[in-house]
């Protein structure tokens, strides 16, 4: 099973370890175009403040953001489950987790970004502030950047087994998955049960639960239609619908009765 996350915007402090080496990261065909927004984006904080919250969308609370930025070459590194915080990972919260699951959260978890591609919960990288809605100077919209590489490496990451696709929209644009692979993709929308309203802060929190479940129970649904009767052992309301068309994913709801 493979399991794409969105990232968080909110992140916590980069760690007092060795710094990032882009080398090392999972997923090395990504090396090249990580290196180009890397050196992009640092170049860019690096000069004309303004311009860079500009560019990044950041607010005036947000300067300080910049600097970071400018420090991505030699800020410490620490692991990406730890960097990445927010409701989702909050609810998904890695370090509890028993060592089983934690290996499992370290084959399965594939967090997109805008920086990194995509990168594996264990791989160590800098806090650091670039959504995948960015268009750097030079290399233009990073969706539309990262679609090459990631059409080259990831379904080669996908293996044969499922892939629970969890991510917004802006980083489900920079790869979707085609042919075969979506046939065993599965994507899911939260839902307040009695308006059918699709819910923002709980879709976050929900769809974190769910990955915490399935690592900590061990469940390994081989396809969508498997992964729907675990969701509904684990104590879920799933309703599903299986694509009209062969080579499309299926599309999941999952219904919650309290918004908060």
């Amino acid at each position: 099973m493979l399991v794409l996350l969105p990232p968080s915007e909110g992140k916590a402090a980069s760690g007092r370890g060795a710094p990032l080496k882009t080398g090392s990261l999972s997923l090395p065909g990504l090396t090249a175009a990580r290196e180009a927004v890397l050196g992009e984006l640092v170049e860019l904080c690096a000069g004309d403040e303004e311009k860079a919250r500009e560019v990044l969308g950041l607010s005036e609370g947000l300067r300080g953001e910049v600097g970071k930025n400018v420090e991505l070459l030699t800020a410490g590194a620490r692991p990406a489950g730890e960097i990445y915080t927010g409701v989702l990972y909050d609810a998904l919260d890695l370090g509890s987790l028993d060592a089983a699951a934690k290996r499992r959260a370290a084959r399965s978890l594939l967090v997109f970004s805008g920086l990194w591609g995509a990168v594996r919960v264990t791989d160590r990288i800098p806090s650091y502030r670039c959504s995948m809605g960015v268009k750097l100077p030079g290399l233009g919209a990073l969706g539309a950047h990262w679609r090459v590489p990631m059409a080259e490496v990831l379904p080669e990451a996908a293996g044969n087994g499922l892939v629970l696709d969890l991510r917004s929209a802006a980083y489900a644009a920079a790869w979707k998955p085609k042919g075969e692979v979506a046939s065993r993709t599965a994507t899911v929308r939260v839902l307040h049960a009695p308006t059918r309203k699709v819910v923002s802060h709980f879709n976050k929190a929900t769809k974190g639960r769910i990955v915490r479940s399935l690592l900590a129970s061990g469940t390994a649904p081989e396809g969508p239609a498997e992964l729907v009767e675990a969701l509904r052992e684990l104590g879920y309301e799933v309703e599903a619908e299986a694509p009209a068309k062969a080579g499309r994913p299926w599309s999941l709801d999952v219904l919650v009765d309290e918004v908060h």
